[in-house]
């Protein structure tokens, strides 16, 4: 079976609590190959805590997480992946390809300028800012240079936490472009994010953390339609108060 037939992302009956405080509880979830997911929660419901589990940087109570069918405590399980972390902060003495090239490193992948200033256009950086070192960057240039890193590396599974964090209209607009264009060429992106209108606007299916729980998994148009929502937006508080 070819790894395009496998599911990136299996979570089953997945726990976890920090002391009293139960974060997530008995979530499970499956990604199809090729697909674009979003999930959504307030801050502090357990989005980031899952994906930490996923990834293996915290493990659960309870519950299994698997990856291209390896379980995710394997570390060759994340061969395949590709994240960036929802408080991206590299070395402010690096410049921008120097970042690049250490972050690919790690994959055993070599450094391409020339792929580096196309990826950095794509999401409407400079490419001469990446002979710049990162601490004359702003916020939003920190932030594409980590998107650039992950799409650089070319795996065919990205989790991407708050991926819009930092970034202007403009470059917004150009990395729903690009993940789209991640999605044709058959990759699967899970990503989380406060802006739902972006989620409703490029998602094949989400999901809805609230109260520990998955309240949902599904479409954006299945969940409007349940909710009676017109906009993703309305749908999701008629949810969460629901939840509450």
């Amino acid at each position: 079976m070819t790894i395009s037939a496998i599911s990136p992302l299996e979570v089953r009956n997945l726990s976890k609590s920090y002391g009293s405080n139960r974060v997530l509880n008995d979530i499970s979830l499956s990604l199809i190959p090729g697909e674009l997911f979003g999930l959504i929660g307030l801050n502090g419901v357990g989005k980031t805590t899952l994906i930490k589990n996923i990834l293996d940087l915290t493990r659960p109570d309870k519950g299994e997480v698997s990856l291209f069918g390896e379980s995710c405590t394997h570390a060759a399980s994340r061969r395949n992946i590709s994240y960036l972390p929802e408080k991206f902060q590299p070395s402010r003495y690096l410049r921008g390809n120097e970042y690049l090239s250490l972050a690919l490193s790690y994959f055993g992948k070599s450094f391409n300028a020339e792929a580096a200033k196309e990826v950095a256009a794509a999401v409407d950086l400079d490419p001469k800012a990446l002979e710049n070192k990162v601490g004359s960057y702003s916020k939003g240039m920190g932030q594409k240079l980590g998107l650039i890193g992950a799409f650089l590396v070319d795996a065919p599974f990205l989790i991407l936490d708050e991926p819009m964090s930092g970034l202007d209209p403009r470059a917004r607009i150009m990395l729903k472009e690009k993940l789209l264009a991640c999605k044709r060429e058959k990759k699967t992106i899970f990503f989380s994010s406060h802006i739902l209108s972006d989620i409703d606007e490029i998602c094949d299916r989400i999901g809805i953390i609230s109260d520990a729980k998955l309240i949902f998994l599904g479409s954006p148009q299945e969940f409007k339609q349940i909710h009676k929502g017109e906009t993703l937006e309305k749908s999701f508080l008629h949810a969460i108060n629901i939840a509450a």
